[in-house]
Formats: C-alpha cells, sequence, structure tokens
C-alpha cells in the first residue's frame, strides 16, 4: 500500500487489485466490494485483463462515487485503472 498527498493535502491511501485472469461480472463485483470498505478520497489501481472491463467499469463509475483518474492499456489485451472515491 502507498501513501502520498493529494491536492488537498489530505493522506490517501493507494490499493492494488490485480484482477488478471478474473471475467465479468468477477472484476467489477470486487472493485464495487473495496470501495465500500475504503474512505472517500483514498485510489485503487487496478489491473485486468477482462475484455469488457473498460465498458463495466465506466458504467460502474456513473452509478457510484468513483472518479477515473487514470485508464492506460498495457499490450492489446490488459488495462490499468486508476479510480478515486469521491
Amino acid at each position: 500500500m502507498l501513501v502520498f498527498f493529494d491536492e488537498c493535502n489530505m493522506k490517501a491511501k493507494v490499493y492494488n487489485l490485480d484482477l488478471n485472469g478474473y471475467k465479468c461480472p468477477i472484476p467489477i463485483l470486487k472493485i464495487s466490494k473495496k470501495f465500500k470498505e475504503i474512505k472517500k478520497g483514498d485510489i485503487i489501481e487496478v489491473n485486468t485483463d477482462d475484455p469488457k472491463a473498460e465498458k463495466d467499469i465506466n458504467e460502474l463509475c456513473e452509478n457510484i462515487k468513483i472518479k477515473i483518474l487514470k485508464k492506460d492499456f498495457i499490450g492489446s489485451k490488459k488495462m490499468f485503472f486508476k479510480l478515486q472515491k469521491y
């Protein structure tokens, strides 16, 4: 777990979820569960190879208080998301 200071000078914890090998709906369920456990301002970094993850994570962020801070494609099959609870 990493700790850094965000733009509001508050400590935010960073949690890593390696969801490679999991297919829909498991990645979204694990992300949702983790967001229920963390505090406002905390960040989850997600690595996944689920082909539906981009669409599913975008929909999840529209429905609950999650902001996508970063989205990267790693090669042709893997994705990285940096998500923040607000």
